[in-house]
């Protein structure tokens, strides 16, 4: 008999159920007043947890621990620690103790910094969060931890954004208090990220360098058929990928992962996996953790998952969209409109304050997506530009015309949607369309923010995203708590921040190059690549605004753009190097062997027949030798161009050099490759080419 969900369903995770069960009536409440209310945690009631949990993992077969993090790499990390401590005489017991549980010491020198710290200066402590469940994989017990420097420096994503949660929900408070709500405890925003990805088969991507060292294909000419009939979204599932798609299913509802939608996207071999909301922190937690689950159970089916922005040139990419709602601890979504948005004067509030929000802080919510990745991605017709804006739709933007025109509001209850055959259902529509072009869209009772890329991490979008709303609601809980007559003054500051920011509100097509130009004209920052938006990070007004908040010191805030630069120069750079590889190694000496067999067949047809013109045959050649010493050339151009940023010792001309000289000579050296690609007999092509890739599954 098949194996039930609801029985197997978060198996694997020390939860909420297992708590209750396993600890005593006052450790259980003493935990839950730390998750919940933010309580210091007493040490008994670490070493009894530490306890339950040790026997707890025991039991699912765990011998390790292991302290789970989040390190500027975008990566997780762990250290793996036994459970076994020697007996008297001469055998093992299993031990785990609080302080274990609360405390690990990974060396912290060999992660990022950004100069926070010198590489002799080797210890980091890893701290439970304990809001964050443990769970077993692989025979170790996982548990989620922040990591920070001997100093206290955080050198993770996760402790900045539980800063950016708790900003939040301390000026959220404020503003709920006005409202005459004391019930309240806390605001906490959630997030349900969609996960787009790609599988192709195993033994392919063994035969392709680039796909092995960097994720995407630095070369491929286009397939005759690519994603133009739209056939493939939405279309069904293939077989293989089916069976894929139940085992991942299986082993992210083992480890209480709230996996709900799979579908097929518009590239060929493109899917997209969507989970249920969760709080931000956790669902950063169940992302990272999904993304490797992805990855893994890929090879038990001979596939292998791409999770790279832009595996296949003039083919959709993968992103990662980022569906945004602020709830209260009693279940009130802040962003649900209800029946009759324009009476909602509680919502209009914290719907401004978002706009206002992502007008002030453009640059950090364009810079918290920026990667090498990512820029091949945003802007190319497939994705949103890499300009800002926000999506409200038709009823709402005429709402707040009307507010800020200070006349009536016109609209009418909620139309029901007429679909002209009777046996179907009358359903009511939306209070808006849904906008694939735009960056961040309001989709109901949430905000979308389409821009991240399939393989970030959804901290960085959060924290900043998070810093930026509690910086306008404390903006606006300043103006309202000293106000005479709230009403009067609430309307007044709604009126005036609609007509202070209306700029960013865009309902059209944000593909449409007629968008750019118009977006230049409202004074829209337009920060086409990693190299041009990280700098920001470090404006004054940023620094400001995050340090104000307790998000990041200052030195943290400057060590961020550093690595993040860092990390966009080596990205590429390893990129240039492989592409220099594959060039000398595999594609010339292919090209110029078919041709010379090529060269060697009209020696020999004019030899049986000297009057032979062998046109087709001569001018083939003449083709592929130019194409050969075009690739030669262009190789040796990307060859100094790598040289020379070995030169670069300041981060930023070093992030402007590969931004302004390597990439160009990357296209170009890509652009004869491919062309070559398109003329060159199949039997002699050195790797997979772009059809046996994307239909090979």
């Amino acid at each position: 008999m098949m194996e039930k969900v609801t029985e197997y369903f978060g198996s694997m995770v020390f939860d909420d159920r297992v708590m209750k069960a396993r600890l005593s009536e006052s450790v259980y409440k003493s935990l839950k007043r730390t998750i919940d209310r933010g309580t210091p945690l007493d040490a008994s009631v670490a070493d009894a947890v530490a306890g339950a949990m040790k026997e707890w993992a025991i039991e699912k077969g765990a011998t390790h621990f292991t302290h789970w993090f989040q390190p500027l790499t975008g990566l997780t990390a762990e250290k793996h620690d036994s459970f076994i401590a020697p007996a008297p005489d001469g055998r093992v017991i299993m031990e785990f103790s609080g302080k274990e549980l609360i405390k690990g010491e990974p060396d912290a020198s060999s992660f990022p910094s950004g100069g926070l710290r010198a590489t002799f200066e080797a210890r980091g402590y890893t701290a439970w969060d304990p809001t964050s469940y443990a769970f077993v994989k692989d025979g170790s017990l996982y548990i989620p931890t922040a990591f920070c420097s001997y100093k206290g420096e955080a050198l993770d994503k996760k402790v900045p954004l539980l800063r950016s949660m708790e900003a939040l929900n301390k000026q959220a408070l404020r503003i709920l208090r006005l409202f005459g709500n004391h019930k309240v405890r806390s605001v906490r925003t959630c997030v349900g990220p969609e996960q787009e990805y790609f599988l192709i088969d195993r033994d392919m991507w063994k035969q392709r360098k680039d796909l092995i060292m960097t994720g995407r294909t630095l070369f491929g000419a286009l397939p005759p058929k690519g994603q133009e009939m739209d056939d493939h979204y939405f279309g069904t599932i293939k077989p293989r990928v089916a069976e894929y798609m139940a085992d991942l299913d299986k082993e992210l509802w083992k480890l209480g992962i709230y996996a709900k939608t799979k579908h097929n996207e518009v590239a060929p071999a493109q899917h997209e996996l969507a989970p249920i909301f969760d709080t931000t922190n956790i669902a950063a937690d169940h992302n990272q953790l999904m993304m490797e689950v992805m990855q893994k159970v890929a090879l038990r089916h001979n596939l292998v998952c791409l999770l790279h922005e832009k595996p296949f040139a003039g083919v959709n990419g993968s992103g990662k969209h980022n569906n945004w709602s602020i709830s209260t601890d009693d279940g009130v979504n802040l962003l649900s409109p209800g029946e009759t948005p324009y009476e909602n004067a509680q919502f209009l509030l914290f719907l401004v304050a978002v706009i206002k929000a992502v007008d002030d802080y453009q640059d950090l919510l364009r810079l918290s997506v920026a990667t090498a990745g990512n820029d091949h991605r945003l802007g190319a017709n497939e994705a949103p530009p890499a300009v800002i804006s926000v999506f409200l739709g038709d009823e709402l933007t005429d709402i707040l015309n009307a507010i800020e025109q200070d006349i009536p509001y016109g609209g009418t209850k909620k139309e029901k949607m007429q679909l002209g055959v009777d046996v179907l259902p009358k359903f009511r529509k939306d209070t808006t369309d849904r906008n694939r072009t735009s960056p961040f869209a309001f989709t109901g009772n949430k905000f979308e923010f389409r821009m991240l890329g399939s393989s970030n991490s959804i901290s960085c979008a959060n924290i900043h995203l998070n810093a930026a709303v509690a910086e306008v609601l404390r903006q606006f809980a300043d103006v309202l708590e000293n106000a005479e007559n709230f009403n009067t003054a609430m309307h007044s500051l709604i009126q005036k921040t609609i007509h202070d920011h209306k700029r960013i509100i865009f309902n059209g097509n944000g593909y449409d190059d007629a968008w750019i130009a118009e977006a230049e004209k409202r004074g829209l920052l337009n920060l086409k690549t990693t190299a041009d938006a990280m700098p920001h990070i470090c404006d004054p007004k940023n620094v400001k605004m995050l340090t104000e908040h307790g998000i990041f010191t200052e030195a943290e805030i400057f060590s961020r753009r550093d690595i993040m630069l860092e990390n966009y120069v080596k990205t590429v750079n390893i990129e240039a190097t492989t592409m220099i590889d594959m060039a000398k190694k595999q594609i010339i000496p292919a090209v110029a062997k078919f041709a010379a067999n090529t060269a060697r067949n009209i020696t020999k047809k004019r030899n049986a027949v000297p009057e032979l013109p062998c046109t087709y045959e001569t001018k083939l050649v003449t083709e592929l030798s130019a194409l050969i010493d075009a690739m030669d050339d262009a190789t040796s151009i990307l060859e100094e161009k790598v040289s020379a940023l070995k030169t670069k010792t300041n981060i930023l001309d070093a992030s402007a050099f590969v931004k302004d000289e390597m990439i160009p000579a990357m296209d170009a050296l890509r652009s004869s490759a491919d062309t070559a690609e398109s003329m060159t007999s199949e039997e002699y092509w050195c790797f997979p080419a772009y059809d046996k890739l994307l239909f090979g599954v």
